[in-house]
């Protein structure tokens, strides 16, 4: 079980603005863990922008989980974790997280906010802390309200685009992603071992939002 990032945005009426991120990606190869970083991040403001105020959903792709979370007042959470973490967890570190956040950072800095101006430290602890689910287990019995949530599940990121929508151009046209991630991004279909993100076992995956060869 593994958590890879921990993401705070802000869900604004044109575009999703990232706050804070912290992120975990040592099980990857080294030259290519800062492509891995911002796959995270548009990843993770793709599926705010497709989501919902006041929604909870997660979105699997190939062997990731994507959970986030939406609040009624525009902040939104997103944890990028592996299928077996328990998703009841990591919505209870979502709302732990937007939670503490909304204490510490005024509302009026989180339209214009980035990770640069906003003051808020608690994400790489949290990250390290819920790597392992049990340390959350106390809190998981305080939260069990959410497991009455209805939680929508989005099989593929495809699932959240629009009618004639293509990844491929949402990346092309990412702010996000460099140079290098999103030539990264269209050697993934075309063998080429070399620039394959791989972790643990699993060979032939690319980040979350990649592609993947087969």
């Amino acid at each position: 079980m593994k958590l890879y990032s921990l993401s705070v945005l802000y869900k604004g009426e044109s575009k999703t603005v990232l706050l804070k991120a912290a992120y975990d990606v040592s099980s990857f190869s080294f030259f290519q863990r800062s492509s891995v970083q911002e796959f995270m991040t548009f990843t993770s403001q793709l599926i705010v922008e497709r989501s919902a105020k006041g929604s909870r959903a997660s979105v699997k792709e190939q062997e990731y989980l994507c959970h986030v979370y939406v609040r009624n007042d525009s902040l939104a959470g997103v944890v990028i974790a592996d299928s077996e973490y328990p998703s009841r967890v990591a919505f209870t570190l979502l709302e732990k997280v937007l939670d503490e956040f909304s204490k510490q950072v005024d509302r009026i800095d989180w339209p214009t906010g980035s990770p640069v101006t906003i003051q808020y430290t608690g994400l790489d602890s949290q990250l390290s802390r819920y790597q392992n689910p049990r340390e959350a287990d106390p809190m998981t019995k305080v939260q069990a309200e959410l497991d009455e949530t209805k939680i929508i599940l989005h099989n593929t990121m495809e699932s959240l685009l629009e009618r004639g929508e293509k990844l491929d151009d949402l990346v092309s046209k990412s702010e996000v992603l460099g140079i290098q991630s999103k030539a990264f991004y269209k050697t993934l279909p075309a063998e080429a071992p070399a620039l394959e993100c791989h972790h643990h076992s699993h060979r032939n995956h690319g980040p979350p939002g990649s592609r993947a060869t087969s």
